[in-house]
């Protein structure tokens, strides 16, 4: 059955990647998708295709398609280390201060940027992605007692720099103007409409590399399960193991906020269905993570796109209302069977 669900992880995200690739505002028939795609990789000649199929298919839908994918599946990914890290399935990203830093960061450059003198269009992702830095970097100072990081300490610490940073982006909410205050709204909503080949050329380096290492803690992980004590005696080396997570985490993490505005839900809901698929394996767990995760932010951007043509639904709120009362669901068929 495992193997099963694995298959069709794989043929689900291709599916949704067509899909993805193929509607919208200009729908374009697979047909000519499949000649584009390959006629841009070299693989076979593309024959006529009309200019404007074409610039939308490579110049927006592929960008935002791979985003999506990329970002998807390094935010699960994220997840399903943090769910580890802590041996609790309540755990995701948010609790290390990464999202709230990173709209903190944003709404200093959408609201001050203009003074400040810093209102350049790059300004905004690399300040949201230094918010996140600086909050996780806070997170682990704090959590730090001698040379060793507890993880209780890193929660507390996590709960008041969230405070700390909804603190400061609510008082920069306070003094935002209309348009300010729309824009930093849109933001914090989450969108792929801006994705570009410069955004995926920047997440191949701090989303895939990071989640690439990641997926080689599975084992270490699974021996996490038995604490922290029992792993270290079984040879884990546990400090070094939450330094690489909290820093792989506050990376992908950073970088996907960054380039795409608050997604919620995703890095929370998609470990929890990996697990009831293939069982508390992080072995299986994680790479699951990481193909469910794309498919189905990818899904939820396609749903964004298409509910109200022309205009597009951000997709925060579709992850939102889909992960919301599913969560609230597996949480009461939970309580209903004493597991929590």
């Amino acid at each position: 059955m495992s193997r099963l669900y694995a298959i069709s992880l794989v043929l689900a995200l291709i599916v949704v990647a067509i899909m993805s690739l193929a509607f919208g505002a200009m729908s374009i028939p697979f047909a000519d998708v499949v000649r584009i795609s390959f006629g841009a990789l070299g693989l076979a000649d593309p024959g006529f295709v009309e200019p404007g199929q074409h610039g939308v298919l490579m110049g927006i839908r592929f960008p935002r398609t791979l985003l999506a994918i990329l970002v998807g599946g390094g935010l699960s990914v994220a997840g399903a280390l943090m769910q580890g890290l802590f041996r609790n399935p309540l755990a995701d990203p948010g609790l290390l201060g990464v999202s709230s830093g990173a709209a903190l960061g944003a709404a200093l450059i959408i609201v001050l940027g203009t003074t400040l003198g810093l209102s350049a269009p790059w300004m905004l992702p690399v300040a949201a992605f230094v918010g996140a830095v600086v909050s996780t970097l806070l997170v682990m100072r704090l959590s730090t007692v001698g040379s060793k990081t507890m993880v209780s300490n890193m929660l507390l610490a996590g709960i008041a720099i969230n405070a700390i940073a909804g603190a400061g982006t609510g008082l920069l909410v306070y003094l935002a103007d209309d348009d300010q205050l729309r824009d930093l709204t849109f933001w914090t909503l989450g969108s792929f409409g801006g994705a570009s080949w410069a955004d995926i050329r920047l997440s191949m380096v701090l989303i895939v590399v990071p989640t690439g290492f990641a997926l080689f803690w599975a084992r270490t992980l699974n021996v996490m399960l038995l604490g922290e004590s029992a792993a270290y005696m079984l040879g884990v080396s546990i400090q070094r193991l939450k330094q690489r997570i909290v820093v792989v985490v506050c990376i992908v993490v950073g970088c996907s906020v960054a380039l795409s505005g608050m997604i919620g839900f995703v890095g929370l809901v998609v470990p929890h269905l990996c697990r009831l698929m293939f069982g508390p394996d992080n072995r299986k767990v994680v790479p699951a993570s990481l193909f469910l995760g794309a498919t189905l932010l990818l899904g939820a951007d396609l749903v964004s796109r298409l509910v109200i043509v022309p205009s597009e639904l951000p997709i925060g709120i579709v992850t939102s209302v889909i992960g919301g009362p599913f969560f609230l669901a597996l949480l009461s068929s939970s309580r209903k069977k004493g597991l929590w």
